[in-house]
């Protein structure tokens, strides 16, 4: 009885042993961020009524399978034709990107109401519909943005020059989405998938500059322009409500530390097994006697 007790305990401690620690990051991707609508009004039951659904639908369902797209429904009447588009965070995999785009258009409709244009950006997705044509076209016009408290003096210097390299990995990073991160100072920028490398690359540095410029020593600061966007965050200062992908990096610290506790699990486990056996033993020596 008592032989079976240990060895049940010890099982259930080589196991534990064994146990990953998993950090569970998350964000919540449909928090809104901002939106905004045309003055411009339709008429209900008009044929642009029918073709912003018919839009709208067209969003919801190329989100299941693709992180941006644009269409153009056509009309025999050019004042019926309605343009959008949509555009999920980089990081975030089809499923999820398919349930924000869905939460967008959903509240385009309350936000928006027979507004013939409407957008709406969500913490892990952006929508966009007009009856005047905004594909292809760069707007580094401010949208929104938001600046944190300044960080304590003494880390002052240490943050601001952080940031600064944070930024400038962004500016010298490629693709519509980036990631990037120096110490505790975290950031991502993604411009709309309708730009060339070349107006996403301008608009970004408008972005950046804007960001440096007007948050300062901000603990983090967001930077909205009409195409692109740009943010960026120290440990802590957001109290968990945005999230920042791990940049390539931090990835590989992230795996060589989970090996390392894999490791020393492993090497706990068989010292526990030893002392086990060596335990059994000396019982069984004197049950033995």
């Amino acid at each position: 009885m008592v032989t079976s007790s240990l060895l049940s305990l010890s099982f259930f401690l080589i196991s534990f042993s064994f146990l990953p620690v998993q950090t569970i990051l998350s964000s919540s991707t449909d928090a809104f961020v901002f939106g905004g609508c045309t003055q411009q009004k339709y008429t209900p039951d008009s044929p642009y009524e029918s073709n912003l659904n018919s839009l709208l639908t067209s969003l919801v369902n190329s989100a299941t399978y693709s992180s941006y797209n644009n269409f153009t429904i056509m009309a025999s009447s050019p004042q019926d034709v309605v343009y959008g588009l949509y555009q999920c965070r980089g990081d975030l995999s089809m499923p999820d990107c398919a349930t924000c785009v869905a939460r967008a258009v959903s509240q385009t409709g309350s936000l928006c109401p027979s507004a013939c244009g409407g957008a709406v950006q969500l913490e892990g997705c952006y929508v966009k519909y007009d009856n005047a044509t905004f594909l292809g076209v760069e707007d580094k016009n401010v949208v929104t943005k938001k600046c944190g408290p300044s960080v304590e003096y003494e880390k002052e210097s240490d943050i601001v020059g952080r940031r600064d390299a944070m930024m400038a990995g962004l500016m010298g990073g490629g693709g519509l989405f980036r990631v990037g991160g120096s110490g505790e100072v975290q950031g991502l920028a993604q411009c709309v998938g309708d730009l060339s490398l070349a107006e996403c690359q301008d608009c970004l540095s408008a972005a950046i500059q804007r960001l440096k410029t007007e948050c300062g020593a901000g603990t983090y600061g967001d930077m909205y322009l009409g195409k692109c966007y740009a943010r960026f965050s120290t440990s802590g200062s957001r109290d968990n409500d945005h999230y920042y992908p791990k940049s390539h990096n931090d990835k590989s610290n992230m795996d060589g530390e989970k090996t390392f506790a894999i490791i020393i699990g492993l090497l706990a486990g068989i010292a526990l097994l030893i002392i086990f056996l060596a335990f059994l033993r000396t019982v069984v020596d004197r049950n033995g006697k």
